[in-house]
Parts: C-alpha cells; structure tokens; sequence
C-alpha cells in the first residue's frame, strides 16, 4: 500500500513527509525506549463484579434522593448476591471476552451513536475551530483549500502504511504503546442511517479499488475532485485550477440547487427513510455512492456577517471581527439552511471547512474517533502544511489537461422535497437553540495547578462541580471521557466527578458546612484523590460504565430478561448526563466544541494551556433553569476562589513550618506555634462572582491571548 502510494507522490513530497513521520516519531521513541512496539496490546479486562457494583453505589449517592438510594442500593445487592443473575451474567461476559479482541466495543459504539436516533449537527458531531486565515480575496480562498487538500494526502500516505508514531500514554505506566485504530479510520469511515439503528462501515477492503476521490460542497452543490490523474497526485496548482472550476460551476447553478445536504441533519430514522427513497433512482445511487466512498469533504462556505457575533463581544464586533462563537457555530452547523447549513455532508467522518472569510475548521462524525485523536492528527497536518510551506515544497504543475470536476446530480421526488423542508425547519430552529458561551481565562492555567501539586484535570473537573453546585444547588451525573486506548480497539470509559467527597467539598467551599481553610483545602485534596482514582481504575480498564453496559447487553444476547438494577430509577438518573464534559488540549490557537447531551444540561469542552484556559460552554436556551453565559461567569469565579484557597493555604502553611523548625531549634519553647495555628485560618468568605473583567471572553482576537508551550 505504501509503495503505491509514493508512486503517486513523485519524489521530494513523499521524501518530505517520510522525514517528518520520521521525526516525530523518533521524540517518542528516544524518551521510551524500553517498550516494544511490535508487541499486541492486551485486551481490554472484565472488572471484577463486586468492586464495579461497590463503586456504583458509592458514585450515584450524591445524584440520588434518600428514598432513590435506598432502593437502588436494595437492587443492586441482590443483584450482586452469591449465586445471583450478576453473578452468571459476570461469568458469561468473560467467556464471551475470550471470543473478541475487545469486547465492550460494539455495544458501546452502539449505545453512544448507532442506536441514537438524534440529528448529528449540535447533538453528537463536534466543531473544530483552526487558527484563523486572512483571505483578501476567493483566490486566497482556493490556494489555502488547494494546500490543505495536498497536505491531507501527503498526510494519509503514512495513514494508508499504518506509518503514524505510535501515541503514548502520560500518565501511570508512563510510554505504554496507545491503540492507533482510530486514526486509520478518519478518512476510511462512513456512517449510514438506519431506521432503527446506523451503521459505521469502511472503505478500506480489498473487494473495492481504493477511493481516488474527494467531494467539494459549494453552494449546495456537490462535485467528484478527482485527485489522482493517471496514477499521478494532482499538484497544488492542478487542485486550485480545479476548485475554480468549481467555484464557477456552483456559481452558475446556484439559483436552481437543492438543498440534498440537509438530509444528513435530519432525525437518523427519517434520514434513512429519505435515503432509501433516493436510492430508488439509479442517479441517486451513483452520486450517493461517490459520496459515501470518497477520501474526505471539503466545505466551501459562504461568508459570515458580524450580526452572529455573541452580544458580549463588544470590542470584536467593532474592530469588524467574527468571535469565538459565530466561528464556532459555523463548524458545528453552518450557520442555518440560508447560510452554509445545507453545505455539508454530516455523515462523512472528516469535512473540512474553508469560509471565504478566513474562518477554517472541522466539522466530524464522532463515532470512529475521539476528539484527542482528531486533534492531534490536525495539528500533525497544520504543522506539515507550514513546515512544506516554509520549505518551498511545492509540486510543479502538471502538464497535462484536466477534466473539469464531475457535478453530481440528484433525482428529486415530492416526498425528499418534503424532507428538505422538515429537515430545514427543525435545523434551524435547534441553531435558535443553541445556547454558547466561550471563556478564554486568561488569571491562569494548568500551570497553576502544577504549583500546587494538583492534577490540572482534576481541578477543572472539581471546578465545574463546584460551579454547577452554585447555580443549581445540587450535583448531576457527569460525563468525562477516558481513554482506554491502552487495549486494543480501545476506546473511553466515563470518569464521574460527581463523588461524595466532591460534594462534601463543595458544600465547605459555599458556607453550607463552616469550616477553616485549611479543612477546606483537605477535602479539596481529598476529591482530588478520589477523582485521580477514578481515573486510573478507567484508563486501566477497570470502569464501571461499560462494565455495566455489558452485562445489561449480555442479558439481551442470552435472551434473559433485563435485570432490575437496568430499569430502576437510579440507574436511569445516573446515565442522564446534565454536565457532559471533555478535555481536548490543543498546543494552537484551535478549539473544539459540541452540544449539550439531554435538554437540560450543559457540554463543556475546555482546554487548559499553560497560562490561560479557554472553555466552550453550550446549553439549550428553552430550558429555563440552564444559561451558557451564567455558567462561565460563575466558573470564573469558582477558579478564582479555588486560586485563592490554594494560595492562601499554602501561605499560612510556609510560617507554620518555619516557626516548627525555630522551635525544634531551641528548648522546646511553647506558646508561638499554637498561637499561629489557631489563629486566622478561616479567611475571608469566598469571592462573590464578579464580571470577567480580566477575563477575554467570547471573540477573543487570536494574537491577545498567547499560549505558551
């Protein structure tokens, strides 16, 4: 496969980027050199039954009612119990783990995308933001869109030879070879809708030629980019020839265009209904086909006017800038059927954005990766598309004539027209919806926590709990991803904030329990203890959620019924995530965003840097009780008091052990050290919220804030 592809490459290109891998991978190979690579990952474990159902008991407390827990703790025993249908369903789940490299994948996959039945746009696939570009003209437009199609390509050389560096683990068993699965299925995956249930399928076999294809979305339309010309890669000056072909066919037609996109953000039960009436005519067929197939989408949108630009940004707004959310929004959705709603495919795993307004990015099917890995494997791509750039790496133009991109055409029946209009409308009025706040904290970022001794995860994720205690007075189920790419085909597990130690320290933090700051930094280091335990067990394959999540599947398989612990209340609340939460790192001026999971709750997505954190916040503005805005002025004030009880504590401890060494010094002398440890340990009361003065909010101009590495 690689050396097929290098043909295609000519030389210096592919010289070029074996050298780049090369590189790259030879950071990590020097700091971990005693793992063995060609060694198989071990499968992912069956946790054992007693310790997942002690934990589970132990994490929905503080979500449930007395009376709920009573009886949920009531299920879970005799679910639990010697001899009981736990028991026999544990010993079935590992007999059944003996047959499959990992045994939690598919029905994960299925509880978290296939079987759920909601528009992709918003609900499940996230938005990318890349640094931002200045086109003064379309022709800038097209020469970026022509370099990046060609670094994709480069890039997918060493994709296709499985060639990548193997990623690593940086925490506990430090260097641990990582599963790579999920980055050799970005540009060969597609999602097909089904009425009950999707499919995740691949090009990648050897019963169909490889895709030599990608399809450019312009103004609706649709048009088959061949990027391989009798065996040869198409140069970058071929591809921006051929983009303005596009541009100029799209332009022409614009007028009479349907809006066939829209289809793929419909409900997935009547986007398949929608498809199979397409797929009646041979035409549909045919261009549904080149679809589904090709390498990857590329977006051509229109332009966005300032009027999408949040009310708070102010300043932005006057310097003729787009912020944070209107660039945001138009990754996630488009901006709405009159603007580039329409101009997407959303069931292709990678669809990249160019506007004619500089704003650049990604929007992506979630259910082959996790957002980690797309970013990583996009900042690879942007840092190859500058260093090519730098080095005057450009292909000379090939001398051959092209054919003109193929438009695709579609065959449109009354009923798709009526889908069209269903689609549209429920589309736009969930971007109505939408409910987006970004901070960008600028007082400071994970380095802070370092300082501390804290785990810089942990403190963001007590943060959030500390911030939604405040605003609603309770704590919720709480969705935070780990990975267990340690296994094979591994994907994530849920680390639940949400702990009775959580809430006991947050309870201290708002004057609920009156206690000294020194007591209250014990029970923040407490939570953080537990939340770092809770972590640990997940990335080492030892959760609860898919362990649970199996033996309910294990019970379908058999035919048996569905235990009580599946129906009762408490497990229905406890898998209802009103915070649903990822931390996606980015060493750019990139960021990633998604939607809220239930109707009332929040998605927060956030992104610690060394000095400053940026945090998407999304929610729905027809519940009444959420407000993206609210939350991020009370998350500021949550790291500004959790800052402040840090520092504090850490002062009043620093005098306390030196007058312990003055006094050990002497005879032993009493009286200074028992004044000084009764003495003002309790503080000040919290800060109140206040307005984000020193914060950049919402639109923060990219050079404003400077991320240091």
């Amino acid at each position: 496969m690689l050396r097929r592809y290098l043909i295609f490459d000519n030389g210096i290109m592919s010289s070029h980027v074996r050298e780049y891998i090369k590189r790259v991978a030879s950071i990590d190979q020097e700091q971990y050199p005693e793992w063995n690579l060609q060694k198989p990952l071990p499968k992912l474990p069956v946790p054992d039954l007693s310790r997942t159902l002690e934990k589970y008991i132990e994490i929905i407390q503080p979500i449930l009612t007395p009376s709920q827990y009573a009886k949920t703790k009531d299920i879970v025993r005799d679910f639990g119990k010697l001899g009981g249908e736990g028991e026999f369903l544990q010993t079935k789940l590992k007999e059944y783990s003996e047959t499959k490299d990992n045994w939690a994948y598919s029905w994960w996959l299925d509880d978290m995308y296939m079987k759920v039945r909601l528009p992709l746009p918003i609900s499940s696939n996230p938005g990318m933001v890349f640094p931002k570009q200045h086109f003064v003209d379309r022709a800038q437009q097209l020469r970026y869109a022509s370099r990046l199609i060609s670094g994709i390509l480069d890039y997918k050389t060493i994709i296709d030879a499985r060639g990548l560096p193997i990623d690593r683990a940086r925490h506990k068993e430090k260097g641990q070879p990582l599963c790579m699965e999920q980055y050799y299925k970005l540009f060969t995956s597609y999602r097909i809708p089904g009425v009950k249930k999707d499919s995740l399928i691949s090009n990648h076999t050897n019963l169909m030629p490889e895709p030599e294809h990608i399809i450019v979305i312009c103004k609706n339309q649709f048009f088959v980019l061949d990027v391989i010309n009798n065996f040869t890669r198409l140069s970058e000056g071929d591809l921006y020839t051929q983009l303005g072909r596009i541009y100029k066919m799209a332009e022409e037609n614009a007028a009479k265009a349907e809006p066939i996109g829209i289809l793929t953000a419909a409900y997935r039960d009547q986007w398949s209904i929608a498809r199979a009436k397409l797929m009646e005519d041979s035409t549909n067929r045919d261009s549904l086909d080149a679809i589904e197939r090709c390498i990857f989408v590329l977006c051509l949108d229109k332009g966005i006017p300032l009027l999408f630009n949040h009310q708070n940004s102010i300043d932005e707004t006057n310097k003729n800038i787009r912020d944070d959310v209107s660039l945001a929004f138009q990754m996630l959705h488009g901006m709405g059927t009159n603007l580039n709603g329409a101009n997407r495919w959303y069931d292709k795993t990678m669809q990249f954005v160019i506007s004619e307004d500089g704003a650049c990015g990604l929007n992506y099917e979630h259910s082959p990766s996790e957002g980690i890995a797309v970013v990583q494997l996009i900042e690879h791509l942007l840092r190859y598309m500058e260093e090519v750039r730098a080095k005057r790496l450009v292909r000379m133009n090939s001398v051959c004539e092209l054919a003109s991109p193929r438009k695709l055409q579609w065959k449109v029946f009354p009923e798709i027209v009526d889908s069209f209009n269903v689609a549209s409308k429920r589309l736009d009025c969930k971007i109505e919806d939408l409910d987006l706040y970004i901070l960008r904290f600028v007082e400071f970022g994970k380095e802070f926590p370092k300082s501390m001794s804290m785990s810089p995860d942990s403190f963001i994720q007590l943060s959030l709990q500390l911030t939604f205690y405040k605003i609603h007075r309770k704590l919720v189920s709480t969705y935070e991803s780990a990975s267990t790419r340690r296994f094979r085909l591994g994907r994530v597990d849920n680390i639940r904030a949400n702990s009775p130690a959580a809430l006991e320290w947050v309870k201290a933090m708002i004057g609920e329990v009156l206690v000294s700051d020194m007591e209250k930094m014990v029970l923040l280091r407490k939570a953080m203890q537990k939340q770092t335990e809770i972590m640990t067990e997940n990335i080492l394959g030892q959760g609860t959620d898919c362990h649970l999540l199996g033996l309910r599947e294990m019970a379908v398989e058999l035919g048996r019924p569905v235990p009580d612990l599946f129906l009762d209340d408490g497990f229905r609340i406890a898998n209802h995530f009103s915070l649903s939460t990822s931390q996606v790192p980015t060493t750019m001026d990139a960021f990633m965003c998604y939607g809220p999971v239930v109707p009332d709750g929040y998605g927060v997505c956030y992104n610690p840097h060394p000095h400053n954190i940026l945090v998407c916040i999304t929610s729905f503005k027809s519940h009444s009780e959420t407000r993206s805005d609210y939350f991020a002025y009370t998350l500021e004030s949550s790291f500004l008091q959790m800052q402040e009880l840090c520092l504090k504590t850490s002062e009043a401890a620093r005098p306390l052990k030196t007058v312990q060494e003055i006094q050990n010094s002497t005879d032993n002398r009493n009286g200074s050290v028992s004044r000084l440890h009764n003495g003002d340990c309790h503080g000040s009361p919290s800060r109140s919220p206040r307005h984000l003065a020193r914060s950049k909010r919402v639109g923060s101009s990219s050079n404003e804030v400077k991320t240091q590495n």
